[in-house]
C-alpha cells in the first residue's frame, strides 16, 4: 500500500542507494536503513531541500543549540564527505553513521576517533588539537542524534574534558615527542574504553522505532526486521 510510489520517491534523491546494499555493507538492518532514510529526509531539508545534506544544515543539527561553528565541525563534515563536493549523500551519511553502531568493530571507532582529532592530517595528534572544543563535538554529534530522536541532550562538564586531555597526554605520548601517534592511541584507548564511548550511539540499534511511518512503505519483510539486533 503505496509502496511502490515511496520507493520511486526515494530513488529520485541524488545519491540514494538500495537499502539492501547498504545493509550489506554496514552493521544495519534493511529496516533501520529505511528508517534513516527518514533521519536523513529530515536534515537535507531543513534548508535546502534537494535531497542532499549541505555542510550548512550538517552544522544547523550539530550546534541546534550553539553559535558555535569552528575547524573541527568541518572536519566531522569532511568525514561524512566521502566523495568530497561538498555535500553529503544519503549513502555517505549511512556509511558514516554505521561507526557509531553497536555493532562496529571498537578499532574501528578508535581509528575513526584518531582521525577526527587529527586536524592537520598529520598522522599524529598533537596536544592543541585535543583541545575541548574538539571532545565536546563528539558529545554533540551524539546529541544531534538523540534530539532528532527527541531524546536528552549529553552534557559534559569542562573539567571532566580537561581532565580527559591531560591525562591522555601523560598516558599516551608513551616516548614523550609531544605528539600521539595511532600506536599510542590505541593502546591508550584500551586501557581507557571511555575516551571513545561517545563513538557509540546504542539508539541507532533501536532507529525504526523512531520513526515509525517508514514501516507502512518498507519493502522489507517481517522476517527480516530483526536480523543482526542481537548480534
Amino acid at each position: 500500500m503505496g509502496c511502490g510510489h515511496s520507493s520511486k520517491r526515494a530513488r529520485s534523491v541524488p545519491g540514494y542507494e538500495d537499502p539492501n546494499t547498504l545493509s550489506s555493507e554496514t552493521p544495519f538492518t534493511v529496516s533501520e536503513v529505511e528508517a534513516l532514510f527518514e533521519l536523513f529526509k529530515k536534515l537535507s531539508s531543513s534548508i535546502i531541500d534537494d535531497g542532499l545534506i549541505h555542510k550548512e544544515e550538517f552544522q544547523l543539527a550539530l550546534f541546534r543549540n550553539s553559535n558555535r561553528k569552528n575547524l573541527f565541525a568541518d572536519r566531522v563534515f569532511d568525514s561524512f564527505d566521502v566523495k568530497r563536493n561538498g555535500v553529503i549523500e544519503f549513502g555517505e551519511f549511512v556509511r558514516s553513521l554505521s561507526i557509531f553502531h553497536p555493532n562496529t568493530p571498537a578499532e574501528d571507532k578508535i581509528a575513526f576517533a584518531f582521525r577526527l582529532y587529527d586536524l592537520r592530517q598529520t598522522g599524529f595528534i598533537e596536544r592543541e588539537e585535543l583541545t575541548i572544543h574538539h571532545y565536546v563535538l563528539l558529545c554533540q554529534l551524539k546529541e544531534m542524534v538523540l534530539a532528532l530522536l527527541n531524546e536528552s541532550d549529553l552534557v559534559l562538564s569542562d573539567d571532566v574534558v580537561e581532565q580527559i586531555v591531560h591525562k591522555t597526554f601523560v598516558d599516551a605520548d608513551s616516548n614523550g615527542d609531544g605528539k600521539i601517534d595511532p600506536n599510542e592511541w590505541k593502546d591508550f584507548v584500551a586501557k581507557n574504553p571511555s575516551l571513545i564511548k561517545n563513538m557509540t550511539l546504542p539508539y541507532l540499534k533501536d532507529i525504526t522505532l523512531a520513526f515509525p511511518s517508514f514501516v507502512l512503505n518498507s519493502e522489507v519483510e517481517d522476517s527480516d526486521m530483526g536480523r543482526g539486533l542481537g548480534t
